[in-house]
């Protein structure tokens, strides 16, 4: 059998074709997933351009999440049957008709969303709460100052520091983004191409500053990061859109404030830490979709082929939201 599947030759989102490619067979505790809809993370971007090459063993078709019906089962799967829908966090080969993925990296859709808006869930809520909870440990009341408020990550995380108590501030390139942001929970938002946002956050804060800041930026925001994280406060860094080159008197104000910093990424963990993580988001996060607490933000739907437009539209940081890519019917009868 043959399928679909995203191409590329590395460079910018104009070498993106569709092609055709063998359909993947399953190996052991892993099942085929015929797919209905996937997305596009900055990390399919950086793929695109040679940047970020998928994990060993892994498939090299982009795609970090993908949401449709089970298919076919590989050897030793007990926990699922064909034709369950189910959405699934995968290291590569979600833009396809076609993903094999292990048993315990997939996730039973909630009852009150279609498989659309499914695609928006897997990888950016995922690292959404595993930068929120497993390594910025945050506790009730807590300020939290999120960068990139208005990309997939960032809406994701403005409505978990909410339900988690906490106090979401953001940061966004435009006065939509960030009336979206304060719709979904965020107390205070700026914009950082127009305004120093240290001096709002620190007047937001009555001088306190932030307890975590998750930045998927880095270097162009170190300075004005350094400013208003609080005394002992956590800063996780998960993307370097700004750059990774700090210069200046870096370690004596990490010093001074005894600040951690802990770098992290998601797509090359193990399955074990990534079962764990899809096992604490179900139980701690899951329900809240059903009741309508939690909500997808979805920018713009793109068909298959129309992935080049779908990755310029991402490079251009005029998304707010997530990117879909729609590959197949979302009416479960034609699958």
């Amino acid at each position: 059998m043959m399928m679909k599947a995203a191409q590329f030759k590395a460079g910018g989102p104009d070498g993106l074709y569709i092609g055709e490619v063998p359909v993947p067979t399953p190996l052991e505790k892993e099942v085929l997933i015929k797919v209905v809809a996937s997305a596009i993370n900055r990390a399919d971007t950086l793929q695109r351009k040679g940047l970020y090459p998928p994990p060993p063993g892994s498939s090299d078709i982009l795609g970090l999440e993908a949401v449709g019906i089970v298919h076919q089962l590989g050897t030793g799967c007990t926990r699922w049957n064909v034709g369950d829908p189910v959405m699934a966090l995968l290291p590569g080969g979600g833009n396809a008709e076609y993903v094999t993925a292990h048993e315990d990296l997939l996730m039973k859709i909630p009852d009150s969303i279609n498989f659309t808006a499914a695609a928006a869930i897997p990888e950016v809520w995922l690292t959404a709460f595993q930068l929120l909870h497993t390594i910025g440990k945050v506790t009730k009341g807590e300020r939290v100052l999120i960068h990139g408020g208005g990309s997939g990550v960032g809406t994701a995380l403005t409505q978990l520091v909410k339900l988690a108590g906490g106090i979401p501030i953001v940061t966004a390139g435009s006065l939509q983004k960030l009336e979206k942001a304060k719709s979904l929970g965020a107390v205070a938002g700026f914009n950082y191409k127009t305004e120093k946002f240290s001096d709002g956050v620190l007047a937001a804060t009555s001088g306190k500053g932030v307890d975590i800041i998750l930045d998927c930026v880095g270097g162009s925001f170190y300075e004005q990061n350094i400013e208003v994280i609080a005394m002992e406060g956590r800063w996780v860094i998960y993307g370097l859109m700004g750059g990774g080159s700090i210069n200046g008197d870096i370690l004596s104000k990490l010093l001074r404030k005894r600040i951690t910093i802990t770098g992290t990424t998601l797509r090359t963990r193990s399955i074990e830490y990534k079962r764990e993580l899809i096992s604490n988001f179900t139980r701690v996060a899951m329900p809240h979709f059903e009741s309508g607490y939690l909500q997808v933000v979805i920018d713009t739907i793109f068909p298959l082929d129309k992935l080049s437009e779908a990755h310029a539209m991402m490079e251009s940081n005029t998304n707010n939201g997530k990117i879909i890519i729609q590959i197949n019917s979302n009416n479960k009868d034609e699958l």
